[in-house]
């Protein structure tokens, strides 16, 4: 079995942070687990349909979707004061702190960038946040072009920087991390707007991991919060603690994606 948390890894330097997290779960959990690297661009949807995922962070939208499911463990509570000591996160929609754009209103007609069709935080929040607009405009056609996918929130950060596209969205938690790390690049984002908060991503095991294992990997997880070993980590990584989660929490996703199906807004465009 193996874990991993590439999906905020922003950098090398985060990287290590959550390696180091990780290595201690499973340490605590008593569980024989390998913590793997898993760098762009190697797709998080086949690391999310291995059968050995035993400590996964995995976006909820896909989780809702994934046959067979897997299973829930717990997410993130990030420590930054805006997050209310809950395990949610929103998009934060970013443009250049020099360029022209200062409301939603305004990238209207410019270019969009997205990660993937299949991300909560870096296409369907966004389309749901644009389906109002899309709506009251009376046009499923919103922008000059939506360009992607990028994959990672690094890359719609270096692509809106250089000026290769006019917004993109950025997970919040994933914004707050680049502020603290890469300061020089956070610098030159200006937020013009933010989603409705949604259940942060969760660290997930395949469907069929032993219920012992799973019971293990939570409590220790739980248990990140209370360690004075993980103090500096914690610290690194803005986390406050951990949270138990399930499947029903991520079914808003659904909800919100069925929405701005209503709304006429099936794709963002």
């Amino acid at each position: 079995m193996f874990a991993n948390a590439r999906m905020y890894s922003i950098d090398a330097t985060v990287a290590t942070h959550w390696r180091a997290l990780l290595e201690w779960v499973v340490a605590r959990a008593g569980v024989p687990i390998e913590v793997i690297d898993y760098p762009p661009p190697q797709p998080l949807p086949a690391l999310w349909q291995r059968t050995d995922a035993a400590c996964v962070q995995m976006c909820g939208y896909p989780l809702l979707g994934a046959m067979p499911q897997p299973i829930p463990i717990a997410a993130v509570v990030p420590s930054p004061a805006r997050y209310a000591h809950a395990p949610v996160y929103w998009t934060d929609l970013v443009v250049r702190t020099d360029g022209p754009c200062a409301t939603p209103t305004d990238v209207l007609g410019w270019r969009m960038a997205y990660t993937s069709e299949q991300s909560q935080s870096g296409y369907q929040a966004v389309r749901r946040f644009f389906a109002d607009y899309a709506a009251g405009a009376g046009t499923s056609r919103l922008f000059e072009a939506v360009i992607g996918p990028l994959v990672t929130p690094m890359k719609v950060v270096h692509a809106v920087i250089a000026g290769e596209v006019d917004v993109g969205p950025l997970d919040s938690y994933a914004h707050d991390l680049l502020r603290r790390h890469v300061p020089e690049l956070a610098g030159q984002l200006r937020i013009i707007a933010t989603t409705r908060p949604t259940p942060m991503p969760a660290f997930v095991a395949a469907r069929g991991t032993p219920e012992h294992v799973v019971t293990a990997l939570r409590e220790a997880l739980l248990a990140v919060a209370h360690s004075p070993a993980m103090d500096a980590t914690r610290d690194a990584l803005l986390i406050e603690r951990f949270a138990s989660v399930d499947a029903a929490d991520y079914e808003v996703l659904s909800r919100l994606a069925a929405e701005a199906d209503a709304l006429g807004y099936p794709r963002l465009q």
